[in-house]
């Protein structure tokens, strides 16, 4: 269990579950002394996290996980320090929704091409209110004894992919690449990281390890353009990945950061605080969050 974690969803991100009061609870009970909500493409549960973690004597670093695209590549770009209560953030929020509710009848077309078929009127009421999300798609799938389907033993229990199924049934089929993806026009790498710095954060690309798969190379790239660290320590790189990209940041003296991920329900084996971690690189990971905790980018 490590004390800071920087990436964590809440409720307010459309496939996270819990309350940001739950969250902190959490936090107190695993020792976390730095935390960082980083919903997607929203900042309305900072407000409440900033109050609650000042209560509980735990430094709270305002942030936001971004969905952008870079050379055709879906990326999640973090930002820090952000001034959370810019109408920017507000901006984003609604054209996102607007986006996922337009992609959402998509989504259950190209399911339903692959032979698994869902009512997409259940999956609107279960989501009540809120974003439809593919995890919520395979919730439905696998909790509803009325969809019968070999495709859907994997996930269910003594399954392949039963250890975490609403999360690997979004890998299998929604992911980018998978049969039943649906490409969703999000900003672009540059405005991204345009909208982090305007708005007096530091960006952070999120699990490099993830989006550029196989396309690792272009981490340079993005950093020439504008990101100023790397998320080198988390649920996803295995210790090979995490040696190659916290030796690019500390060779580039940027920021290496550290988050589990977690979401709740969708990602049940990922806890508050856990993520795979290099002992080797502690002091330059510490010092790293300390310019976090201190340093904010003037507006531009």
């Amino acid at each position: 269990m490590n004390q800071t974690d920087l990436h964590v969803h809440s409720g307010f991100s459309n496939d996270g579950e819990l309350r940001i009061c739950e969250i902190v609870a959490k936090c107190v009970i695993n020792g976390i002394d730095t935390l960082s909500i980083t919903d997607h493409n929203s900042t309305k549960g900072i407000e409440e996290a900033v109050s609650l973690a000042a209560l509980c004597n735990i430094d709270l670093i305002p942030g936001i996980e971004i969905d952008c695209s870079y050379s055709n590549i879906d990326l999640h770009l973090l930002g820090y320090n952000i001034d959370w209560k810019s109408k920017d953030f507000a901006d984003l929020e609604n054209a996102v929704n607007g986006k996922v509710m337009d992609s959402f009848p998509e989504m259950i077309e190209n399911l339903a091409k692959v032979g698994i078929e869902v009512n997409a009127d259940e999956v609107l009421d279960r989501a009540n209110g809120q974003l439809p999300c593919a995890e919520l798609i395979a919730e439905v799938l696998l909790t509803n004894n009325s969809y019968s389907n070999k495709k859907l033993l994997p996930y269910q229990t003594g399954g392949n992919r039963s250890e975490m199924p609403y999360i690997n049934f979004y890998l299998d089929y929604f992911a980018q690449g998978k049969p039943a993806y649906v490409e969703i026009n999000h900003m672009s790498y540059a405005d991204a990281i345009d909208l982090v710095m305007d708005n007096g954060g530091t960006p952070i690309i999120a699990h490099p390890g993830v989006n550029l798969k196989g396309n690792e190379k272009l981490i340079t790239d993005l950093l020439d353009h504008g990101a100023q660290g790397l998320e080198a320590f988390n649920n996803y790189h295995n210790r090979k990945q995490i040696d190659y990209f916290a030796e690019i940041a500390r060779q580039r003296n940027i920021l290496i950061t550290c988050g589990s991920d977690f979401h709740g329900k969708n990602k049940p084996l990922i806890e508050i605080g856990n993520y795979n971690f290099n002992e080797q690189y502690l002091f330059y990971l510490l010092e790293c969050i300390r310019k976090l905790k201190t340093y904010k980018h003037d507006k531009q």
